[in-house]
Formats: structure tokens, sequence, C-alpha cells
């Protein structure tokens, strides 16, 4: 999203990091503040800041966002995956700074909040634009970096309750919401109860929704890093200028 330009970070990726992702990041700026606090973990600084004072929650802050913490705040576009055996970080970096150059920022009119299953995630408010197909350019063109899914990868996906579709994207690009599977959202919370849901999106909604950019303008894409803290930490961020 549009804003002031983060850190470089690509020495950090060197080493000691267990899979990588491509995420968008809100810049830093009011709105990544605020959702750092929220959830609890700022991947930009990766430091664990504190929760905001919302009266009205249905549950402690940390109870509410424990499941989503450690991915900090984030969209995702190329789903975390292990390094090929062929593959290193310094390719990754290449391609994906390669790649940067040629896709051009993705621009939609809003981004609202919305209840996704049993979880709170931003969504596109209405048409998501070009980013599906920004996203599924990403997903293919990184793919040679992608280890292969294990057996016990794909067990954890529960193939028996995917769609045949879901299912074959699954087993080729390594994870079953991708290409026309995609649906952008950028998680707020944990599973919840019914009652928490509503609860939680009334107190939440007041003090996020002024944040949200209008337009929103997607014009960076991250690369992050699982590291041995279990964490993703935001490693570095390319700007599209295709």
């Amino acid at each position: 999203m549009a804003g002031r330009s983060g850190k470089q970070k690509t020495g950090r990726t060197v080493e000691g990091f267990r899979r990588y992702a491509i995420y968008v990041a809100p810049q830093p700026g009011t709105l990544a503040d605020f959702t750092a606090q929220w959830l609890g973990w700022d991947p930009e600084t990766g430091k664990a800041p504190v929760h905001p004072a919302l009266p009205g929650l249905p549950a402690p802050v940390a109870q509410l966002t424990a499941t989503p913490r450690k991915y900090g705040f984030h969209g995702t576009i190329k789903p975390p995956f292990r390094l090929a055996e062929d593959s290193d970080i310094f390719g990754l970096h290449a391609d994906m700074t390669a790649l940067a150059a040629t896709l051009a920022p993705a621009r939609f009119p809003a981004l609202k909040l919305a209840q996704i299953g049993h979880f709170l995630a931003l969504v596109p408010d209405g048409d998501a634009g070009t980013l599906p197909d920004l996203a599924a350019t990403v997903v293919a063109g990184l793919d040679r970096h992608r280890a292969p899914l294990t057996e016990d990868d794909i067990t954890r996906r529960r193939p028996d309750r995917l769609s045949d579709s879901q299912r074959d994207l699954l087993m080729r690009w390594g994870y079953p919401y991708v290409m026309d599977e995609f649906r952008f959202h950028m998680t707020l919370t944990g599973r919840l109860q019914p009652d928490q849901l509503q609860a939680t999106a009334d107190t939440l909604a007041p003090a996020l929704t002024p944040l949200l950019p209008r337009p929103v303008r997607i014009d960076s894409l991250c690369l992050f890093g699982e590291g041995k803290d279990g964490r993703f930490h935001n490693l570095h961020r390319y700007a599209l200028t295709g």
C-alpha cells in the first residue's frame, strides 16, 4: 500500500529463516502501527508492541489474535514455502526483484472489515481489480524456488475437505487457495465463537476503519521470512514498477 518507503533488509535473508513468503504489507504509518499493536507483532521491527486498549471486546486482544500473530499483518500473495534444494535466497531475491519490475501496482476502491468463516479480516470492498492476476503471476513466477510438499504438508491441508480444484492447486502450486481460488484478505483474528465475531467487529471497526486507504493502491510486495522464533519478519520490500 502506498506510503513512505520501508527499510530494505535484504541482509537478514542470508540465513536463519525456515520458510519464505510474498505478502502485501502496509508501508510504515498509522495502519501498520495499529495492526502491529492489534496482533501483538511488528514484522517490520521484529518487536511485540503492547496491544491497544479497546473496551467492549469479548476477550483479551492477545487471545483473539493468537493464531495470526506469528505472521504479522499481511495479505498473502505467495504462501509460505521452504526453498527448493537447487534454490537459495539470493536467487529468490533476484527473481523477485526482476519480477517486481514487470508488475504494475494494483488498485481497487476500498477495504472493509468482514467475516470469513469464523475469523475477521480486511477484504476488498467490491472488485479486487488486477490483484488476482498479479498474485497468479507471482505464484507461478517464483515457483521454481519452492520445495515440493511433503506427505505431512499435504495431510495438514486436509485434502479430503478440499474441492477437486483445490486439491489440484495444492498438488501443483503447494497451496489450495491460489489462482482461481485466490481471495485476497488480511487476517485480523483467529477462529472466534459466533457470539465473539460480532462483538469484536463492532469494537474493532471504529478504530480501524478510519485508517484504511481509499482508494487502495498496492505498489509494493514484501519478502517475509519465518525466523527461528517461529514468527515472520519483513525482510525486503519490492516496488512494483512495471
